[in-house]
């Protein structure tokens, strides 16, 4: 008779081999998740009471800065993880390990856009470089130069969100140097 796997993993929700070598190692966790409109950053220190949240951020915290843009793309994972950074570094952490749960190690996915965001803000975290986005992604030029190359009708199709919030997508990396000024002026 075969035996019935954890709950949490027949569902699809935790891979507990990855999970265990984490928590024996006995550092920080940064985990990241992402979702297609947010992007959500912790650190956790895991206790045998559970898990433990030391700092946290939020994609929804650059709404409250005055970002306009999409809050689940490769630029808002970079500032969110560039604010968790600065958070991480008042609170007294000075490294982690990073943990991206069930999700594919993909060069230059919005996970690793956070994590360049935290690796600029000072934090200690062992990775590989060329798994980092390049700087003319996580500044938005892609989303820029596409914008620029469409038609009016496909123009305010695609980008009406932009639109509504106040910011015109060509504009995006000037708006990403801005968001990122006060970022580091709150710190």
């Amino acid at each position: 008779m075969k035996k019935l796997g954890f709950k949490r993993r027949r569902m699809g929700i935790t891979d507990y081999d990855q999970r265990y070598k984490l928590v024996m190692s006995g550092k920080h966790r940064m985990v990241i998740r992402t979702s297609l409109n947010h992007i959500n950053i912790q650190i956790v220190r895991s206790e045998k009471s559970g898990d433990r949240t030391l700092v946290s951020a939020h994609s929804k915290e650059l709404e409250k800065m005055g970002y306009k843009g999409h809050c689940g793309n490769c630029t808002a994972a970079y500032l969110t993880g560039l604010l968790c950074g600065y958070k991480i570094k008042k609170a007294g952490i000075d490294g982690a390990i990073l943990d991206i749960g069930l999700k594919s190690a993909t060069k230059g996915a919005n996970i690793f856009a956070a994590l360049r965001g935290v690796i600029d803000a000072g934090i200690e975290i062992p990775h590989n470089e060329k798994i980092l986005p390049d700087e003319k992604r996580i500044r938005g030029e892609h989303i820029a130069d596409y914008a620029s190359k469409l038609n009016k009708e496909e123009y305010s199709k695609k980008f009406s969100n932009y639109i509504k919030k106040g910011l015109k997508p060509e504009e995006l990396p000037l708006h990403f140097d801005e968001i990122k000024n006060k970022i580091e002026e709150i710190v």
